[in-house]
């Protein structure tokens, strides 16, 4: 059972994360600014707040999951550099703060 949960993908990555928050963002104020003018026209501010709680909630759906199309820039690590020696390698801050000065 919890293999299946392994195999969903949890990750976004940058450009992703900023895409989702313009998506999240854009669909929230156009549902507002719906719900204002509804509101306004039927004189009721319960649809005002209905509106706004679907655009809510149809903006947590297509934002929250990671979805493809918020995972295709993919950082490239650096490769793991092996330690070769046996004693244990010094930072190189802390080679340089060994050094004095004459």
């Amino acid at each position: 059972m919890l293999s299946i949960f392994k195999s969903i993908p949890s990750h976004m990555d940058y450009k992703g994360q900023k895409l989702a928050e313009q998506i999240f963002q854009g669909i929230i104020l156009v549902s507002a600014v719906i719900g204002f003018v509804y509101g306004l026209i039927i004189e009721q501010f319960g649809w005002t707040v209905y509106i706004v709680l679907a655009g809510f909630v149809v903006s947590c759906v297509l934002t929250l999951p990671p979805w493809p199309m918020y995972r295709q820039n993919p950082l490239s690590w650096q490769p793991i550099i092996p330690e070769t020696s046996a004693e244990p390698s010094q930072k190189p801050q802390e080679a340089l703060k060994k050094k004095k000065h004459k």
